[in-house]
């Protein structure tokens, strides 16, 4: 049997900090798409969302130029002009979301398209991780920002446990 080695782990991973979990950014973006979507494709200036919402201007400012860079938001110059959704609450996903404000999930390096992890091809646990990443995956693209709004019902997320019982068989 060949031992594993031994890697430091980085400081971050020693602190404590909740694992899976979206930054505040990423939460008061969420919320500004769901104030967004609840308008219905109304022009909304950055201001207005920042009253509506109560995230600071400056916060919303800068997450309504990181949502119309990803192609989530546009918007329109001038007087009459401001933000509004690309396109319908119902098809934008919560993946879409996260991947605009985050980056893609990646719940392990080696799960990540860009991998760089010094043990992947040694490695016996990745292609679980790669397969919880993609049940992961899939659950966000089936959950919509109408959805997460509260414009539009629907049956809680969940994973059957049969499921994760042959990702461990596998």
């Amino acid at each position: 049997m060949v031992p594993f080695p031994r890697l430091p782990l980085p400081t971050s991973e020693l602190t404590g900090h909740c694992m899976l979990r979206i930054s505040k950014l990423t939460d008061y973006g969420t919320v500004i798409l769901a104030y967004m979507a609840a308008q219905h494709g109304r022009l909304l200036a950055a201001a207005e969302v920042a009253e509506a919402t109560g995230i600071a201007l400056p916060t919303v400012s800068k997450l309504l130029k990181k949502l119309q860079r990803s192609g989530l938001v546009c918007s329109t110059r001038g007087s009459h002009g401001g933000y509004q959704l690309a396109q319908p609450a119902t098809q934008v996903t919560a993946a879409q979301i996260l991947d605009a404000l985050e980056g893609p999930v990646a719940i392990t390096e080696c799960s990540s398209q860009h991998s760089s992890c010094g043990i992947e091809s040694s490695c016996r646990i990745g292609h679980a991780w790669k397969r919880l990443n993609g049940a992961i995956r899939q659950a966000l693209n089936d959950v919509t920002l109408a959805q997460l709004s509260g414009l539009e019902r629907t049956a809680p997320v969940s994973v059957p446990l049969t499921r994760i019982a042959r990702i461990n068989h596998e």
